[in-house]
């Protein structure tokens, strides 16, 4: 099958199905040469307990996006990805809509891959900005 935009975001939204990026109702929603975008609603799922975003919502939508772009340029034949460290500086709270996390390379390297992830709201504003480092290990036969 052709890595097509439509392929890649149809590949990327089935394999959510039955995991945390489904309950948090995580979606691709965009995808280039050198980057991944997917977006979560902000309702009462995702808030802390004083009703805005929580960060750990925030970092698991970070790590889900930066996740499938390293996911997405390995041969996943012979390899699977696995984030091993996030950062994540939240700057700004949100109480509803979406949040938009773009993932993009800093460092792609065959083990190991370094991305930027700007998560934004609807009006482009900056509510986060998080590092992810992944690793991409052997499938063992």
């Amino acid at each position: 099958m052709a890595l097509t935009k439509e392929n890649v975001l149809a590949q990327a939204n089935e394999a959510c199905k039955n995991t945390l990026m489904e309950t948090l109702q995580i979606e691709v929603v965009d995808y280039g040469d050198d980057f991944l975008v997917a977006r979560m609603p902000v309702n009462p799922r995702v808030h802390q307990p004083d009703g805005v975003l929580h960060g750990g919502a925030t970092a698991a939508l970070a790590e889900s996006v930066g996740s499938f772009a390293s996911h997405i340029f390995i041969d996943t034949e012979k390899f699977f990805v696995r984030g091993i460290e996030i950062t994540a500086n939240h700057l700004k709270s949100i109480t509803e809509g979406f949040v938009y996390a773009k993932a993009t390379f800093i460092h792609k390297g065959k083990t190991t891959q370094l991305l930027d992830i700007k998560v934004t709201d609807e009006a482009n504003n900056l509510i986060s900005v998080c590092k992810l480092t992944t690793i991409s290990l052997p499938k063992k036969n």
